[in-house]
């Protein structure tokens, strides 16, 4: 890696020293304007890693969400799961939190500066978009505790005094429809306003062959509307209200190994595509239902107090997401319903004080307020078919429980009514709230000791307090029995020899170290049978435990976790020349315990020796831990970075070592979640951004990370076979290197001008879970994408397609739900092509 960073430094120096040289175009590159420290800079003045995508891009590019923003950015990695809201980021291969609303993610989204807390609120049409920025390496110091990995910040159009607006219709592949519009004025002298609607559908790029429907389509609406007061010469005041609605069935789950359990899920009546995942085709018997409702206001003040300038942010934000979506992803009728039912309230107050009076310090001091409840419900229930399967399965069992061949055996033995254990429509329900109260006190400071350098330093200060709740039913009786219990006496009695009275079951335990009553309890507690012939000395009835898809959850009521912590930055910054700035520095990340409030939230795995005899470890179901909640993240990234501006090149450099302490892991096992703290987490690398227009016509663009990334230590992870030690090894599904490149060629003709665009990403072979196997799931991305447009009298056309060579590639893994054995994946978008017409007014 090493060798790899001093290569990529001396290119990138020869690189700037030619620059210069090239041919000047006419009018030179523009200068962009980022908000990456609080305050308005240049993106060059700024000594932080950042990328920026402006409008022209977006629009030129086809850039719709955030999900397509990868395309271009290639620290950025955005990853949809099971359903539309279940989406993941991940930044410089740092990131998560999808798949559970207790858990937000390490990288902050905020859209006008207010923090968008979960993946749902994020995935909407860009819409009124001026820029997204991508900052890179944790930004706690001034973006508060979940911004450990990164920052997404995008940043719409204020309202205009100059009346101007647009109309945008699109239509393309898979019946792809568009409409979007918007129109900005003034009301008064000092008053503005402006609006945006946008409408976004088309067909799912997915076929369910059990009913020949489509999945993964796309059905969204967006509405922005601000309104801006310039009260005085120095107050103005922006308010800005949006809403924005989501309805669409997803996702399609391709199979990538079809284990010993397929067979049987064909003899239960249902079936599964077993052809290549790019063919994108699945059987499901229940449909895919995502609705998502999100809506916001924010007030925004700025106010100029001679060289100090006074802004406050104040937003409520409500949010409301329903989901169900067929969990074993079959056509068998085993476990068609998962209802998911998330409501999320927040309140956030910013208030910061910033200072320039043209002396040698400024800066910026603030504080921010966080108050967010969480509502979470879930139902998961079986189908008439589960039953069926869970009998086939027990048939295929390393020994019947004591004696009982079948679910009716075991029934009739425990006195059960027939038909109790997998009973239609029976299954768990939980509901789950948190409430989380958090502040931060941070301030920056600039101090420019001479005219060619300037130091940064900034402390922040968070304090996050969490009151959590989970209640539980379960009528699953099947999921109520503790098979340690039900094996016990037959255990027993095999390996003492004696029966199992109360009298001998009281003297065996009276001498837990005399032989051979010495691994009694490890053997009834936790030693399944390794094979069917006769009793050997263990418990047969374990053998039934991996049948119980759905374990009780133990209920909790006011659990509480509260965290602080003080995070800094320091940087210095030198002006080689008029040209070029260097940098180094410092930056540290925080972001603070996440609950799981899912079904799979389990208590923690009690201390070796803390058992009962008859109920196996303190928890009577045995084999059924996890975790309840995952301990702070803390990030550190030391970074030298490179920034050079010329008439007609830009150059951006930036090496770092960066790394996770307690990074918060969620990973699917085929039946829940776990969520665990690996210990620590690096990644060494460099990141090279050139933008070159050496003709007027042509800009050409490259942007490339490299990264050496590892677990430096993680025990206990989640891996093929079970938990496993992964310290040392390479985190599955962050890419060593990702490029992006662009050409753009702008061109005249007669009374039309246009572009014609092509960009490119690369990302080289990673295994894509660490629990599935690299052999069934790895993946490599080449992607083309292309536009062209012509504009003409305030008329632009474009015509433009993603994914030009219909690449097919994995974007997750996971083991089959409830089929051992087997694994399944979600696969990425084919080629899509469309035209949009817009007049611009």
């Amino acid at each position: 890696m090493n060798t790899r960073l001093t290569a990529l430094t001396a290119i990138a120096a020869a690189v700037a020293a030619a620059l210069p040289a090239a041919h000047a175009a006419d009018e030179g590159l523009a200068e962009v304007v980022v908000t990456a420290m609080k305050r308005e800079q240049t993106l060059q003045d700024v000594p932080v890693a950042v990328t920026v995508t402006s409008a022209e891009t977006l629009r030129n590019a086809e850039i719709h969400d955030i999900l397509d923003l990868q395309t271009i950015v290639p620290s950025l990695r955005v990853t949809q799961l099971q359903t539309s809201t279940q989406t993941n980021f991940l930044i410089r291969g740092f990131g998560n939190g999808a798949n559970n609303p207790g858990i937000e993610s390490s990288v902050g989204v905020f859209i006008d500066g207010v923090y968008r807390s979960r993946s749902a609120s994020m995935i909407g049409d860009l819409v009124n978009v001026e820029r997204v920025e991508v900052l890179r390496g944790p930004q706690s110091t001034l973006f508060g505790q979940n911004a450990s990995a990164g920052v997404i910040s995008v940043t719409t159009k204020k309202p205009s005094f100059t009346p101007s607006g647009s109309i945008e219709v699109g239509a393309g592949d898979y019946n792809w429809k568009s409409v979007k519009g918007h129109y900005t004025g003034p009301i008064s002298e000092r008053v503005a306003f402006s609006a945006t609607v946008g409408a976004n559908s088309r067909d799912g790029y997915f076929t369910n062959l059990a009913n020949g429907n489509d999945l993964n389509d796309r059905n969204r609406y967006d509405l922005n509307a601000q309104l801006l007061v310039n009260a005085t010469d120095n107050l103005s005041l922006r308010f800005i209200a949006d809403y924005g609605r989501i309805d669409e069935k997803c996702c399609g789950v391709v199979n990538l190994l079809n284990g010993p359990t397929g067979a049987l899920v064909r003899g239960v009546g249902g079936n599964l595509y077993t052809g290549p995942y790019g063919d994108r085709k699945v059987y499901l018997n229940g449909e895919q239902g995502n609705l998502v409702n999100n809506s916001g206001a924010s007030m925004h003040v700025d106010w100029k107090l001679g060289a100090v300038q006074v802004s406050s942010i104040t937003s409520l934000r409500s949010q409301g997401a329903t989901f169900n979506y067929d969990s074993d992803f079959t056509s068998a009728d085993l476990v068609p319903t998962n209802i998911n039912d998330q409501g999320i309230h927040t309140f956030t107050q910013e208030l910061r004080a910033s200072f320039d009076n043209g002396g040698p310090v400024s800066g910026l001091v603030g504080a921010y307020a966080f108050s967010e409840n969480v509502k979470y419900d879930n139902k998961i229930a079986y189908g008439v078919s589960m039953r069926g399967y869970a009998s086939g399965l027990v048939g295929g069992a390393s020994g019947p429980a004591v004696g009982a061949a079948t679910l009716a055996g075991l029934e009739a033995q425990l006195g059960l009514p027939a038909g109790s254990f997998f009973k239609t429509g029976t299954g768990l329900t939980t509901k789950a709230k948190q409430d989380n109260e958090a502040y931060t006190f941070f301030g920056q400071m600039d101090w420019k000791a001479t005219d060619k350098m300037t130091l940064t330093g900034g402390v922040a200060w968070t304090k996050s307090d969490k009151t959590v709740s989970m209640d539980s039913t379960n009528n699953d009786a099947f999921a109520q029995l503790n098979f340690v219990q039900i094996g016990f006496a037959g255990a027993f009695q095999t390996i003492t020899g004696l029966p199992a009275t109360p009298a001998n079951i009281g003297a065996v335990l009276a001498n837990p170290a005399t032989a051979p009553y010495a691994a009694l309890a490890d053997r009834i507690s936790v030693t399944p049978c390794p094979a069917p012939a006769g009793l050997p000395a263990c418990n047969t009835a374990l053998a039934l435990y991996p049948l119980q898809f759905l374990t009780p959850v133990v209920p909790y009521s006011n659990a509480a976790s509260g965290d602080s912590k003080a995070t800094y930055t320091l940087r210095l910054a030198y002006n080689m020349m008029d040209s070029v700035k260097v940098y180094g520095g410092v930056s540290t990340g925080f972001k603070a315990t996440s609950w799981n409030l899912s079904r799979d939230s389990k208590p923690f795995a009690p201390t070796p020796g803390d058992r009962s005899p008859l109920g196996g470890y303190a928890n009577p179901y045995y084999g059924r831990y996890g975790s309840r909640y995952a301990g702070p993240e803390e990030s550190t990234v030391y970074e030298l970075g490179l920034k050079g501006k010329w008439p007609t090149a830009a150059l951006n450099i930036a090496v770092f070592d960066q790394e996770i302490k307690g990074f918060q892991s969620n990973i699917f096992t085929g039946t829940g979640f776990t969520l665990a703290n690996a210990g620590k987490q690096s990644t060494k690398g460099a990141e090279v951004e050139l933008l070159w227009s050496p003709l007027r016509a042509w800009e050409f663009s490259v942007a490339g990370t490299f990264m050496d990334p590892k677990y430096d230590s993680f025990k206990g992870a989640e891996g093929p076979n079970g938990p496993t030690d992964l310290s040392g090894t390479r985190p599955a599904g962050v890419h060593p290197t990702s490029l992006s490149t662009a050409v753009t060629y702008k061109w005249e003709h007669g009374a039309y001008t246009g572009f014609v665009r092509a960009d490119y990403q690369y990302e080289s072979k990673v295994q894509v879970v660490e629990n599935v196997p690299e052999s069934y799931a790895s993946r490599e991305v080449n992607m083309l994408n292309a536009s062209f447009g012509a504009s003409r009298n305030g008329w632009d056309a474009t015509l433009w397609v993603r994914n030009l060579t219909d690449q097919a590639f994995l974007l997750s893994a996971f083991p089959s739900v409830a089929q051992s054995g087997s694994l399944s994946g979600y696969v990425n978008a084919p080629r899509m092509w469309g035209v949009t017409l817009r007049k611009s007014f």
